[in-house]
């Protein structure tokens, strides 16, 4: 009994990654970095709870003139995990247009890489799970007004305006989707309003990580450390639990992270009511407990070489993605990691 519960404590709270290394088809659809759209990380668009949540939710600024209200259908609001669709499409725009493409409003692409790319199994759950993502996204109905001068302006539109089933096999899994997404979004990615997200999102098992993970990629960003109230945040995160709840949840979350790291790119802590995120990978930090490769330490002018070695490139990311890739601390981190961005420049060329 001891032996197991030992065992369960040292698992890692994240999902397992579902990517095949190997996979070169599954390379490609990488190259595509994850990204999702500011405007919908702002506030919480998307449902935290596993069962159908039938909320409407109104979010108003301080003057209280703005406004958006998020209506649910008869399904329930779109959830966190059907962001996953929304994350997948932004990251092909981006993509595409970062390449010099022409890109629209409407995405085809194929079931299983949106499956695969976003950490989700391709068995029947998966396929009948990413139908009903798009059945919600669908029904979700946002309604907003914009004041400009003495001009009120209203927008009611869904989060997807519409999505299509192009092809089926013969046991009835979908093979081609077409995804029409509204306005809203595609201004968004065309004025290039959108974060990076770490791949490690996807395999966050808990909604209330997921969208903790979201408030802190936007509003503490390259910073050191950035901290919250805890009602505050309760309120960023769209949680329906009581207070005091909340704040348990809060700390088992915060308790995994100093045992496991899990949460990516911020350090998670709790002190007394106010919720700390601690960048992992701002300069001259003090590193918190960690694995062996984030313990690793890079001069200053390290990053400025990196800069020269991978033009265009975000030279963090590229740490980020090294930190990952090692298995043991080098002999000469900076010698290593420069080494790292030459490869990454030789075979991906500018982002």
């Amino acid at each position: 009994m001891v032996c197991e519960i030992t065992k369960d404590m040292d698992r890692s709270p994240l999902l397992p990654d579902r990517q095949e290394q190997g996979d070169f088809f599954v390379c490609d659809i990488f190259d595509a970095t994850p990204k999702a759209d500011m405007a919908s990380m702002a506030h919480p668009i998307f449902s935290l709870s596993t069962k159908p949540d039938h909320r409407i939710r109104r979010y108003e600024d301080a003057s209280g003139k703005n406004y958006l209200e998020v209506k649910p259908s008869a399904d329930g609001l779109a959830t966190i995990h059907d962001r996953d669709v929304l994350i997948y499409c932004i990251s092909q725009i981006m993509a595409a247009l970062n390449d010099g493409q022409k890109v629209s409003r409407i995405v085809r692409l194929k079931a299983y890489d949106l499956l695969k790319a976003t950490n989700r199994t391709t068995d029947g759950r998966g396929y009948d799970g990413l139908r009903s993502a798009l059945v919600r996204l669908q029904g979700t109905q946002i309604e907003t007004n914009i004041v400009t001068g003495d001009t009120e302006q209203l927008d009611i539109f869904s989060v997807i305006d519409k999505a299509r089933i192009v092809r089926q096999t013969r046991d009835g899994r979908m093979q081609e989707i077409e995804i029409q997404l509204s306005d809203w979004v595609f201004n968004a990615i065309q004025a290039q309003e959108v974060l990076t997200l770490h791949r490690n999102y996807f395999r966050l098992r808990k909604p209330l990580e997921r969208r903790i993970y979201e408030i802190a990629r936007k509003h503490c960003g390259q910073k050191s450390e950035w901290k919250i109230g805890l009602s505050a945040l309760q309120k960023k995160c769209g949680s329906a639990s009581t207070t005091r709840e909340f704040k348990r949840l809060v700390q088992n979350i915060v308790k995994q992270d100093e045992d496991h790291n899990h949460i990516p790119d911020y350090a998670v802590r709790l002190v007394d009511d106010m919720v700390l995120f601690i960048n992992r990978h701002a300069q001259n930090e003090v590193v918190l407990p960690a694995p062996a490769a984030m313990r690793v330490r890079l001069e200053p002018d390290t990053y400025q070489k990196a800069k020269e070695a991978a033009p265009g490139w975000d030279v963090y990311y590229l740490e980020r993605e090294w930190r990952e890739w090692m298995t043991e601390p080098p002999k000469s981190p900076d010698a290593a990691f420069l080494g790292f961005c030459r490869k990454v420049f030789e075979k991906r060329g500018r982002p």
